[in-house]
């Protein structure tokens, strides 16, 4: 092996690891001359609940007197409804402006297309959805802070 140029210093590694802890960042890199030293801190586990798909009472209010293979289908039929208005990205959709606003739509609400129906988070920037038709809301099918997916439907307007 060859030996290295310049000495490994740990203490200046553990500093720099401290420093990571104590902040908000996730990666500190430091380079001086021929020595570059980075530091990452992993991102916390996600775990698969956190993108379930939402409770069965915001999908299928009688979900509980039928079969959990029955309560899917329903769910399922939503996303081709042509009533959908389905999640243009991957984020978590929020119901209000704000916490403790009310919401923007609510079940029998009547919108004009254009209107703010909710807001989805991506990326920390907050995506006005547009309601893409003129109508009422029959039905919101996700709740406030709910990660969604692309393409999966958020409410019904007819």
């Amino acid at each position: 092996m060859k030996p290295s140029k310049t000495p490994f210093d740990t203490d200046l590694v553990k500093e720099i690891a401290k420093l990571l802890s104590e902040s908000d960042l996730t990666e500190i890199e430091v380079q001086h001359e021929d020595l570059r030293i980075r530091v990452l801190r992993s991102p916390a586990p996600v775990t698969v609940a956190q993108y379930a798909p939402a409770p069965a009472p915001l999908a299928a209010p009688a979900a509980h007197a039928a079969p959990a293979a029955a309560a899917e289908a329903p769910v399922a039929d939503l996303a081709k409804h042509p009533g959908a208005v389905p999640s243009p990205m991957v984020g978590t959709a929020y119901l209000a402006p704000e916490p403790g606003a009310p919401n923007f739509v609510d079940i029998g609400s009547t919108v004009k297309e254009g209107d703010t129906v909710l807001i989805v988070e991506a990326m920390k920037t907050m995506n006005a959805i547009p309601a893409p038709r003129s109508g009422t809301v029959t039905r919101v099918l996700v709740g406030n802070a709910q990660p969604v997916e692309y393409g999966e439907p958020l409410l019904i307007i007819e």
